[in-house]
């Protein structure tokens, strides 16, 4: 009786069998999350390290896909660090895929070294660098910066504000739907009232944050030009911005629609459904979810790449369906949380509907998602030879736990539903409460006449009296085990959908398998170490001799550096304490302290990390003996 019949209990378990193999082959072949192809450079002219017998008149970027760029993405520099281009990038031939340059009339002999900064169709910020040469290759002064706009505080705030807008999306989409089709009752409760409002704010704040840090983040710049007016202006009328302005109008009129549903609650004390709760309700908070969503979609991944009529939509639904699956499970486990009588406890059968509502989401999450994984991976041996596929197995992994931990909660919800019936006869049923007023009329007959009532009144009767209340304690500890049991399940369930989330947000910002695989790509040059060597006299015939300092890569970022000290005649000393510090004198950074370790025969250190660009001092101290020592000073450029 409570866990139902054979049949009853096998048909969700093999759907839920289904389920979890279509989920794990659409992450299988490449994720659910939407990331779709960044562009690429494929091509240039001149080609990276021709040598060319004549200066070119203009240098010619083709990437892999349509991109953008301002007036600073492309520079030519010449060997002493020199703009060679005076004019700004336009697009070649009127092709949205290329960049072209015009250069000086008058070029010197020597290497150039193109750098360039683009924007690619689905959002994301690329950037390289390449060298040709003039008559002969040459030494060059050309310092440029070709590091990813991830790796910049901007970049890293943009991330973050990138998965607040995700979680927003899934609580304010998921506790709307609950809401709208599993019960309706639930808007006038204060707790769905607050996830609403969290979700809705998480949103907002979040689009606002990329609105501002769009233009850093693109170009790679300085966080304090996130309120620069001119590059907010560029950024409001791009593809993004418009976007994300977009998206502020929709949760204006999404604010409006839930205000006037709360006060339409106000006036509904019993819990019971709201009047008008019907298909024109549920129609207009499908077309807002459906708008918002939509924001992402014509902005970002989906519409780039190929067919993409199709991936806008399939990129739609997908959105949509973790947010009814991911922000339901929240509400669920909120309201399984909650203490509630009468009208506002929630019923088993909204358990159930919300078990059916989210089987649906988890099978559109896996129909789009095998379409998504065939569009950006390509090839199922870019799964391991890829960044994009390592992140993706700790994804499938994650997933493998939600879906055993969704499997019981199933279980669960399924002994709660054939559960309810039996633990709601005993309150209908209260013909015997009359049965205890003869007994009470007789005053000496104290507690001898109860075992007679309840002998003609059968179990049901007295509330606390011994055998009735023991008669009706069953069903209703069974339903509430049941509930507990289904809480644990849902928390967990609900734990590891937010870092599925978070690892899916890592993704859209990783470099898919089908990007990253066939496309050429011009290479950027390969930086080498950094090497300084640094003289140092103590005034001794044996204080004399050199430091030599090795950082690698020489870059921003973090670094390893090895320092061996040599005599004067060039033969390895050993000394008892070598310590070496880092000032940049320009920014006021430092000083910053390498913290060296004697590894028998040299000094390093393995994790030096160097936060910005520029001239840096290296200050050396070197001590020979108990009272010898000299500090010396060396300057060197990071990049």
């Amino acid at each position: 009786m409570h866990t139902g019949s054979p049949t009853a209990r096998t048909s969700p378990t093999v759907l839920a069998r289904v389920a979890a193999l279509l989920v794990l082959l659409a992450l299988i072949l490449g994720g659910a999350g939407p990331a779709f192809a960044h562009a690429g450079l494929s091509g240039s002219d001149p080609a990276d390290g021709t040598v060319l017998k004549t200066a070119p008149k203009q240098v010619t970027l083709t990437f892999t896909e349509s991109v953008s760029f301002s007036e600073d993405s492309l520079r030519v520099l010449t060997p002493q660090n020199e703009r060679a281009n005076p004019r700004p990038a336009q697009y070649a031939d009127g092709k949205d895929n290329t960049a072209r340059v015009e250069l000086s009339g008058e070029l010197p002999e020597g290497t150039y070294t193109v750098a360039w900064r683009v924007v690619s169709a689905d959002g994301h910020p690329i950037a390289g660098a390449f060298v040709f040469s003039i008559g002969k290759p040459s030494d060059t002064a050309a310092v440029v910066a070709t590091g990813s706009s991830d790796d910049t505080a901007a970049g890293r705030l943009y991330g973050f504000f990138r998965y607040v807008a995700y979680s927003g999306l899934a609580l304010l989409v998921g506790a709307a739907a609950f809401v709208l089709v599993c019960w309706p009752s639930a808007g006038a409760l204060r707790p769905v009232r607050r996830l609403l409002a969290v979700g809705w704010a998480a949103l907002a704040v979040s689009t606002v944050a990329l609105l501002l840090l769009r233009g850093p983040y693109e170009t790679a710049g300085a966080l304090t030009s996130a309120f620069d007016p001119s590059r907010l202006g560029r950024t409001v009328t791009g593809r993004s911005g418009i976007a994300l302005i977009a998206r502020l109008v929709l949760l204006a009129a999404a604010a409006v629609a839930l205000r006037r549903l709360a006060v339409r609650s106000d006036h509904r004390d019993d819990g019971s459904p709201l009047p008008d709760l019907g298909a024109r309700v549920r129609a207009g908070g499908a077309v807002l979810a459906l708008a918002l969503a939509f924001t992402w979609a014509s902005a970002e991944h989906a519409s780039a790449g190929i067919q993409v009529p199709l991936a806008i939509p399939v990129s739609v639904l997908h959105l949509l369906a973790m947010g009814v699956w991911l922000g339901g499970l929240i509400t669920l486990l909120v309201l399984l949380r909650r203490r509630g009588s009468g009208s506002r406890a929630l019923p088993a059968s909204a358990i159930g509907r919300f078990s059916s509502l989210a089987f649906t989401a988890v099978a559109v999450l896996a129909g789009t998602g095998m379409y998504q994984s065939w569009r950006q991976a390509g090839s199922w041996e870019a799964l391991s030879s890829t960044s994009y596929g390592r992140i993706l197995a700790v994804k499938i992994a994650a997933v493998v736990l939600v879906l055993c931990v969704a499997f019981f909660s199933r279980r669960w919800t399924a002994r709660l539903l054939h559960e309810a019936p039996p633990a709601v006869e005993p309150v209908t049923v209260p013909e015997p409460v009359p049965v205890p007023v003869p007994v009470m009329a007789v005053q000496t007959a104290g507690a001898e006449p109860a075992p007679e009532a309840t002998d003609h009144g059968g179990t049901s009767g007295v509330p606390g009296g011994g055998e009735p209340g023991e008669g009706a304690e069953p069903p209703v500890s069974g339903a509430d085990g049941y509930r507990r049991g289904l809480r644990r399940t849902v928390a967990v369930e609900a734990v590891l959908g937010v870092v599925v989330l978070a690892i899916t947000t890592l993704l859209t910002g990783t470099q898919p398998s089908r990007a990253a695989g066939p496309a050429p790509t011009a290479a950027a040059p390969q930086l080498q170490v950094k090497v300084v060597t640094i003289p140092f006299d103590m005034g001794t015939a044996k204080g004399r001799g050199t430091v030599q300092i090795t950082l690698d890569p020489g870059r921003v970022g973090e670094n390893t550096v090895e320092a061996v000290v040599y005599t004067a005649d060039g033969g390895l000393a050993t000394v008892p304490e070598l310590r070496l510090t880092l000032t940049q004198n320009d920014l006021g950074i430092g000083p910053l302290d390498a913290d060296l370790k004697d590894q028998k025969g040299y000094w390093a250190t393995y994790d030096l990390r160097l936060p910005m660009p520029g001239v840096w001092t290296l200050n050396v101290t070197v001590r020979t003996t108990d009272i010898d020592q000299v500090t010396v000073r060396e300057s060197v450029r990071i990049t």
